[in-house]
């Protein structure tokens, strides 16, 4: 069955336009072709038609993409024969699912001349809830453009209308992004403390073991499982610590050399070309970290006579700070240019070279906003998942030695949830309690990274 929304959509577009142009020139004509005398600009105007005829549909339209397929469930459980009703719930609902799955032009799991008559019927009411809810937007469309035509004078506060349209949906995004943060923040917690409700927190926090495979029998060994999170921790940091000795050094030089020593020619191909590599897929930066990183570091140290393996810390470390270049380089870079002309005169007025002006006064001016940045690429680093799966393996060794293979926070997470999981076991549970400290830490950088670079516009802007 074809759905209508789409073509719903782009004929709101159209009709949008045309009420632009339609309160725009309805604006020009009330004041004789002298838009000076208008309160507002014909532009207002215009925009305050388009919103009153499409902004109702659209909401409406909205509601019914969110809610269509709940209303239409509802409405095909009236229509259940009895003998269907009589059966247990899960296999009402499989029925109501194939169903669905026929009307819509899918695949049932079984047949029958029920189920087809169901589908049928499904298809109808999906169809004239579709043509109700078109035509209730038509009417609203219309029915919004007349109304906002008339009132559309010389005097006509056009623009404070407007702007208070654009000042809601600031605030429905704003007020959107605050409670997904809290919805993110409570689904945490709320798992969180189901894991710690079965295990002690002090054993996950201060723990030597990670091993969250659970026994089948309660004769096993190790049947509640280890759920040290240690050696995650440890792995993660070491992992960071490799990744900003690379990328810290070599960012923090490069943007120096972009800002202070290189030409404006050559400052206009390097500095894009650089921030290239963070558009580069992680997934690629993994393979080149499993296939050349990895086997060269092994053969290196097996040169000169230390074990190694082809999946290890070192490998990882050194790909990420490679990828969290650019994330050093452009912060760093624009906030050695925020630095004010006026300290590097009065260096040169001085007598300073170049270099003595760099180092005694353009990197200690600039240093509160490169720690923002240095803060930030260390919770990007934080948070990377496939280079560390691909390059560093997914044992939970706690380990200082950056030739052994060790695994991650995220790593983690993601190979607890992966495949069908059971929510009730602490094996699965812990990926919450681990998602929820990894939250903590990266939210903490980030809120220190945040003060430091206030505090630095605060000072040079």
């Amino acid at each position: 069955m074809i759905t209508l929304l789409p073509f719903a959509m782009l004929a709101l577009t159209g009709f949008m336009l045309l009420a632009w142009f339609q309160g725009r020139g309805k604006a020009v004509s009330c004041a004789d072709g002298h838009t000076s005398i208008l309160h507002s600009l014909p532009g207002y105007s215009g925009a305050y038609l388009a919103i009153w005829s499409v902004l109702p549909a659209f909401l409406l339209l909205a509601a019914y993409g969110l809610f269509g397929d709940l209303l239409l469930g509802l409405q095909m459980q009236q229509k259940l024969p009895p003998d269907i009703l009589a059966l247990a719930p899960e296999k009402i609902e499989l029925f109501l699912r194939n169903a669905h799955a026929l009307a819509f032009g899918g695949t049932a799991s079984e047949t029958s001349p029920a189920l087809t008559a169901m589908a049928q019927t499904y298809a109808s009411h999906a169809r004239y809830n579709q043509i109700a809810v078109m035509g209730l937007a038509l009417v609203l469309s219309v029915g919004g453009f007349f109304f906002a035509r008339r009132r559309i004078s010389k005097t006509f506060r056009a623009r404070n209308h407007v702007e208070a349209v654009i000042f809601a949906l600031l605030v429905v995004c704003s007020a959107i992004a605050v409670l997904t943060t809290l919805g993110i923040v409570l689904s945490l917690l709320t798992e969180s403390l189901r894991f710690f409700s079965q295990i002690n927190a002090l054993d996950f926090i201060f723990g030597l073991k990670w091993s969250p495979q659970t026994a089948l029998r309660a004769d096993q060994v190790g049947q509640s499982g280890s759920f040290g999170a240690v050696p995650l921790f440890a792995g993660t940091f070491l992992i960071t610590l490799i990744a900003m000795i690379v990328a810290a050094p070599v960012g923090l030089f490069s943007a120096i050399y972009l800002s202070e020593y290189a030409k404006p020619s050559t400052r206009r191909t390097v500095k894009p070309i650089l921030e290239i590599l963070a558009g580069v897929p992680t997934v690629v930066y993994g393979f080149f970290a499993l296939l050349t990183v990895g086997p060269f570091i092994r053969q290196a140290a097996e040169a000169v006579g230390l074990g190694a393996q082809t999946q290890s810390a070192l490998s990882a470390g050194l790909v990420m700070g490679i990828m969290i270049i650019p994330f050093v380089s452009s912060l760093s870079d624009d906030v050695i240019n925020a630095v004010p002309q006026a300290l590097r005169d009065g260096s040169y007025a001085m007598g300073a070279t170049q270099a003595e002006t760099v180092r005694n006064v353009v990197f200690p001016a600039a240093l509160p906003g490169i720690m923002g940045a240095l803060l930030l690429a260390v919770s990007r680093a934080i948070g990377e998942t496939m280079i560390v799966v691909m390059a560093a393996g997914q044992s939970a060794n706690l380990t200082a030695n950056p030739l052994e293979p060790v695994t991650t926070v995220t790593v983690q997470i993601v190979t607890l949830l992966t495949g069908d999981q059971e929510f009730d076991s602490a094996k699965t549970l812990s990926a919450f309690a681990l998602g929820l400290a990894l939250f903590v830490i990266t939210l903490g950088l980030n809120i220190i990274s945040l003060r430091v670079v206030r505090k630095y516009r605060e000072r040079y802007d």
